[in-house]
């Protein structure tokens, strides 16, 4: 790689795709073109990623949009020049006069150093080898590999510019991250871009803001959603479903407070494992106050807090805690479980702002959260009930095109809790599971809860995206720390198995991926406008508020359009509003007991009484479906 602080394994680099190949190539071209038109710049690390590739620069020219035309000119010269990329592997002191000569990364010797090459160079370990990589006058260290000649990048674009902090360190210098992307070819390139284009069709930041479903403003904070009417019912819809099948399968609707005390979390282990993820503690107001009087400062305030010698609370960063605390409260036997114990509990993380984005990045979140207690032997139904739930969330939506990980514990970190007989048990029942499941599943290690494995659904979405959605995790540990237990059929005290599943994952991130998977364009049971009645002038304006009344008494969510517009401005604005049904009433039909049905999609479906379009679409709403029924 151009940073030698992502450098692979020779194994590693020897694996890596063509596609990448290409694409790290393509980011030397990109570094060539800079250099040429801004002799000055001081180049970081430029290494391929998903979808593309970027180079960080340091440049007192300010990158636009209106740079990328003329960047992407030169890059087009250095590839017609079909520059051969050419290896060459010289010593660390070698590379280090370069450096500091301002050859690495740049054109030829300059009057100031490569100081971010030497700062990389620092970072090479000292028994690894050395390399650098030339195409024409340009020189960067680098680790490689890349294609023969630049002019195997013919198929590039210039995608954004954004800023970055070296390294990813706030202390450290801000650079100007330039992002592109390269494909073997023009044709595959163009339908990338086409994707693109389709993505911010749909993003949900945009259609929630035209559809007004929600909005996040500054001065409630980052990553904080607020809903609004018609998002709400969007979220109620979704949560009406879950909790009606929940209420088949013996699940106990719960509530638990949006804080709780830190040693609730220090004993679950969220404090001090998830601790750089949370808000900061609350310390109680009297032990502040003392504080204040004895002049601590804010250092040993925060260290009393870490340590348990202050006391304070926190915003909870998981339902679990207090789940586990509504289990114990009470006495179990082997004939009470298994508790199933479920609730739409709302959850903070500090999440980076840069990391931020609408409803699927967020700092305030709500989980559709259940917890389970059970024995051993009732843990493999159990799962399988769990999964059974989140194939039928996937089902009703439409959503078949997923794939099933596997989230395993890497033996060799120290993030984890609870033995290693406990991790082996937990991993297996999910494998069973997984198998009984019949979905093609992959094991990735490293991707556990630090209390326990996971099975995590990874669904497509309509324009090819995966996205990580419902989660069923196995935890023979949090029982442990919080020393639960049930009396079994030999009247001595047994430790149950905790499962944790949520299928949606949560309201606001699932809520984002649906308006972007359906375009904005909900199935009539989610849509929070599903009939809209259109008079065509005032004459039938009784008649329309008689079949709004009639509509709403089967359960339909409807609005008549009372606007003094034109009949066809109102069918679009209905269109643009994603309504599902528009009614066209006039004299004839209000006369006749008829409507004109529309459908968004379908168009005019012709006229049909008014009863029959009820029953319909009230049948349409109440089973769900995905497609209309009429």
């Amino acid at each position: 790689m151009s940073e030698h602080k992502e450098r692979k394994t020779l194994e590693e680099r020897q694996q890596m795709s063509d596609l990448e190949r290409l694409r790290h190539s393509c980011a030397h071209v990109l570094a060539t073109a800079i250099c040429r038109l801004w002799p000055d710049a001081q180049l970081a690390g430029g290494p391929a990623v998903d979808n593309g590739f970027y180079y960080d620069v340091e440049l007192d020219h300010r990158i636009s949009t209106e740079d990328f035309e003329r960047i992407e000119e030169e890059m087009k010269k250095v590839v017609k020049e079909n520059q051969v990329f050419q290896k060459e592997v010289i010593s660390r002191a070698d590379a280090m006069k370069m450096a500091e000569s301002g050859e690495l990364g740049a054109l030829g010797p300059r009057s100031e150093p490569s100081r971010f090459k030497i700062d990389l160079l620092n970072d090479i370990p000292e028994d690894e080898e050395i390399s650098l990589y030339r195409n024409g006058d340009f020189t960067d260290l680098c680790a490689g590999p890349h294609v023969g000649r630049t002019g195997n990048c013919k198929a590039f674009k210039i995608m954004s510019v954004a800023s970055a902090f070296y390294k990813g360190d706030k202390n450290r210098p801000m650079l100007q991250r330039i992002y592109g992307t390269c494909f073997p070819n023009r044709t595959q390139l163009d339908e990338h871009l086409e994707r693109l284009e389709e993505a911010r069709r749909r993003d949900h930041r945009k259609l929630g803001r035209e559809l007004g479903l929600f909005c996040i403003d500054e001065s409630v904070g980052q990553g904080l959603i607020l809903w609004k009417p018609k998002g709400a019912l969007i979220r109620r819809s979704l949560q009406d479903f879950i909790t009606e099948e929940l209420d088949k399968l013996g699940y106990s609707q719960v509530y638990t407070p949006n804080i709780g005390k830190l040693d609730l979390y220090r004993t679950s282990g969220h404090f001090p494992y998830y601790q750089e993820s949370q808000y900061a503690p609350i310390p109680e107001r009297d032990a502040m106050e003392k504080l204040s009087q004895e002049g601590a400062s804010c250092a040993e305030l925060f260290n009393g807090l870490a340590t348990g010698t202050i006391e304070g609370y926190m915003l909870k960063p998981m339902n679990c805690p207090h789940h586990i605390k509504i289990y114990a409260n009470d006495a179990h036997s082997y004939r009470d479980l298994p508790v199933r114990l479920a609730e739409f509990g709302t959850v903070y993380r500090w999440e980076q702002s840069g990391e931020l984005g609408g409803m699927t990045r967020v700092r305030g979140f709500t989980q559709d959260d259940a917890h389970i207690f059970c024995t051993p032997d009732q843990l493999a139904g159990e799962i399988r009930q769990c999964l059974g739930i989140v194939k039928t969330i996937f089902g009703t939506l439409g959503m078949t095109d997923y794939r099933v990980r596997l989230s395993m514990r890497d033996p060799e970190s120290d993030k984890y809790v609870g033995s290693p007989e406990n991790w082996d048990k937990a991993e297996q029942a999910l494998r069973e599971a997984a198998e009984w499941l019949g979905a093609d599943y992959s094991e990735e290690a490293g991707e556990a809860a630090f209390y326990g494995p996971k099975i995590d659904f990874i669904v497509r979405d309509a324009i090819g995206r995966e996205w990580q959605l419902g989660t069923v995790q196995v935890d023979y540990n949090l029982p442990e720390r919080f020393d639960l237990h049930y009396t079994g059929a030999d009247n001595k005290p047994h430790r149950p198995v905790m499962v944790h599943r949520a299928p949606f994952g949560s309201m606001e991130r699932f809520t984002g991926l649906l308006i972007e998977h359906f375009e904005g364009k909900f199935p009539t049971w989610l849509s929070p406008e599903q009939v809209r009645v259109l008079p065509i002038s005032d004459k039938v304006t009784d008649v329309a508020a008689a079949h709004r009344t009639a509509l709403a008494a089967r359960g339909v969510r409807v609005t008549v359009d009372e606007t003094p517009d034109k009949i066809g401005a109102k069918i679009r604005n209905a269109r643009l509003d994603r309504v599902p049904y528009m009614l066209v009433l006039g004299q004839r039909e209000a006369e006749d007991g008829t409507v004109s049905v529309r459908h968004r999609d379908k168009g005019d479906l012709g006229a049909m009484p008014f009863e029959q379009f009820a029953d319909l679409v009230a049948r349409e709403i109440a089973e769900r479906h995905i497609s209309p029924v009429i």
